[in-house]
């Protein structure tokens, strides 16, 4: 039985990226390990941090920058809300939203809800797969989105078609090489039909031996 519990990037400079998520505040959501396997473009995926209003998204973009990711997308409004996308110096892409265009109070650092987007060929296939390993559907809209209960992790597990999600987050949809990410909650190791590895959860974090 599959339980999404934790996920781990797979970077080359991991005291460099636990730098970076900390000063950003993901700390708490994603692990980081040495990985020296080769990948270029696009990785596949993208975390999706949603904040209370676009103060918020502002604060958490600069804190990004700051740290050292660079731009995608500017932060912009939109007929959805406000928000915008930038690449994590170990080329992970973060989209920074809000449902909300104004502002209710001052603006702060603080993420609401953190997503895993894993860009897939085929949403409902993919889905079935997931189905079959034990994970329970929260949210589906067909072939377009999935989103999985996953009370184990701090990260809610979620699908998205592939080349869309390649252009929501402004980048060209070609890439090769590692997906640079590992899923923890597998009964026994295994890898997805789009290559996503999973692993079996380990006794404590594996984010820097923490």
């Amino acid at each position: 039985m599959t339980s999404f519990e934790s996920v781990t990037l797979e970077v080359s400079d991991p005291t460099a990226a636990d730098a970076f998520y900390q000063a950003v505040g993901l700390g708490p959501h994603v692990d980081v390990r040495a990985s020296d396997a080769p990948t270029t473009g696009f990785r596949g995926f993208a975390l999706s941090l949603v904040t209370s209003q676009p103060g918020n998204v502002d604060a958490l973009i600069a804190a990004a920058l700051d740290a050292g990711a660079t731009t995608l997308k500017p932060a912009t409004k939109s007929f959805w809300g406000y928000g915008g996308v930038v690449c994590a110096p170990d080329g992970t892409i973060c989209k920074i939203a809000s449902s909300a265009k104004k502002d209710t109070g001052p603006a702060a650092r603080q993420i609401d809800q953190v997503a895993l987007l894993l860009g897939v060929e085929d949403v409902k296939a993919s889905k079935r797969f997931y189905v079959e390993r034990g994970l329970a559907v929260a949210k589906s809209f067909g072939g377009k989105y999935v989103e999985f209960d996953t009370p184990s992790s701090a990260v809610t597990l979620a699908l998205y078609p592939l080349r869309a999600l390649a252009k929501d987050t402004g980048v060209p949809q070609e890439g090769t090489g590692s997906h640079g990410i590992v899923l923890a909650g597998a009964a026994d190791p295994f890898t997805d039909p789009d290559g996503y590895a999973w692993e079996t959860r380990s006794n404590g974090r594996s984010q820097m031996g923490r």
